[in-house]
């Protein structure tokens, strides 16, 4: 009865949010917020069907979230359209390396001076916090590839990078928390820079590269020998697994490479389609006979990256219910109180004050709008990118130094996807009526 009964509940969600995901876009809601409050009612103060641990179960939580990104990284790499070398770039560099900096520095001044926390605690605290959501961003997103909206453009280039960026200052982080107060100034060293610098750099080439020869070789098999024709599916998880396997076996950031690697694959279709959007390089597609198109060379590029998109689109969406529902399920079985004085200081400390600083640091000079600014400033949204590498150091670290940070992350993840989803919808309206009116 037990397992019938998570399949009724499961298929119920699945088939509700289908049905419903049109009406929500239109709502001041986001479906994070339902998925969170469907992973509290099935923990003991609801159905007492599940009863997920931050602690113990840490490595499987990090595991099944480690897939969601990857998935969601990729995801967002495909839907940037548009030249490396280009311009628009700057601004998501910015955001994704400096912006990101300045909140792990001002939010571990904060741990310590303000939540009377050690450097390690703080610090690991404050790399958590730092990297925005690449997966419950919908309304903030680029939606289509060409959008070349500035907010929208850097907010997702922002969530592809950071949230690979964040690895180092967490594993330091961490060290500190093991290193004795006396030995802690050994871990920051110039190798340990250096470590940095290579986990990103090579990260970006090895996800560039992988993502370019593989892109290049299939279309090659399709238009030259009608071969590889298909199972798109495959060749989307494939290349994600790949990148992110390769940056690994070299140490460098699995998660930047399985976004460069949608970067560049996106890359090469931009290219190959010339000035004309997807769409128009497809064209008409005839039912009866999709290999045809592709196996077309001028459809061909443009065919195979619009349909691992969408297969990586409908991937992320899933991952989005089963993370968000355990984030939830951990919130009911979490044994310390969630909301203290502690996690609301951190929390408007971070969306109020920590977050526009950043932003406004990260931008200046540069051609954002103050209407732009204001938003990035505000559309800081945390949620799994945080949850991971709260698991991630729950199960690497001293469970006496991380665990007393589980009430504090996982208050600020709750507390974004509960203000960000309400808020989402009415500033992007704002925001879109705001952009007519200037044209």
């Amino acid at each position: 009865m037990h397992e019938t009964l998570w399949f009724l509940i499961v298929g119920a969600v699945l088939v509700f949010m289908g049905v419903a995901a049109t009406t929500l876009r239109r709502l001041p809601v986001s479906a994070a917020m339902f998925y969170l409050t469907i992973g509290y009612a099935l923990g003991p103060p609801g159905m007492d069907l599940l009863r997920l641990d931050m602690v113990a179960d840490a490595r499987l939580l990090r595991i099944i979230t480690e897939v969601a990104l990857l998935v969601s990284l990729f995801a967002i790499g495909l839907r940037l359209r548009l030249g490396v070398l280009e311009k628009l770039w700057t601004v998501p560099l910015r955001l994704g390396f400096l912006a990101m900096l300045a909140t792990i520095a001002l939010l571990a001044l904060f741990g310590v001076y303000g939540l009377q926390l050690g450097w390690g605690p703080s610090l690991l605290l404050a790399a958590m916090l730092a990297p925005t959501d690449p997966v419950l961003a919908h309304e903030v997103q680029v939606h289509n590839p060409g959008d070349h909206d500035l907010l929208r453009f850097a907010l997702s280039g922002e969530g592809g990078l950071n949230d690979g960026i964040a690895l180092p200052f967490v594993m330091l982080g961490l060290a500190l928390c093991a290193a004795p107060a006396a030995q802690a100034g050994d871990v920051l060293t110039f190798r340990l820079a250096g470590g940095m610098i290579w986990g990103v750099v090579g990260a970006l080439a090895i996800g560039g590269l992988l993502g370019w020869v593989t892109t290049h070789a299939v279309a090659w098999l399709r238009t030259r020998h009608a071969q590889a024709l298909g199972l798109e599916g495959f060749f989307a998880l494939g290349l994600i697994e790949l990148s992110f396997g390769a940056a690994q076996l070299v140490h460098t950031y699995g998660f930047l490479a399985v976004f460069a690697a949608g970067v560049a694959m996106r890359r090469v279709e931009h290219r190959a389609s010339g000035g004309a959007s997807p769409r128009q390089a497809i064209g008409t597609v005839d039912s009866e006979d999709v290999e045809a198109t592709a196996a077309n060379p001028s459809k061909a590029h443009a065919y195979m990256t619009e349909s691992v998109l969408g297969f990586t689109i409908e991937l992320e969406r899933i991952a989005e219910v089963a993370v968000m529902a355990m984030v939830g399920n951990v919130l009911a079985t979490l044994q310390a109180p969630l909301f203290t004085w502690q996690t609301v200081a951190l929390t408007v400390a971070l969306f109020a004050f920590v977050r526009p600083v950043s932003v406004e640091l990260s931008l200046l000079g540069s051609n954002a709008t103050h209407t732009q600014r204001r938003l990035m400033s505000w559309f800081g949204i945390r949620g799994i990118g945080s949850f991971y590498y709260l698991a991630y150091a729950l199960e690497q670290g001293p469970a006496s130094d991380v665990a007393p940070l589980a009430p504090l992350a996982l208050a600020v993840v709750a507390a974004s996807v509960v203000i960000h989803g309400v808020s989402a919808t009415p500033l992007m309206n704002w925001y879109h009526r705001v952009r007519r009116s200037e044209k």
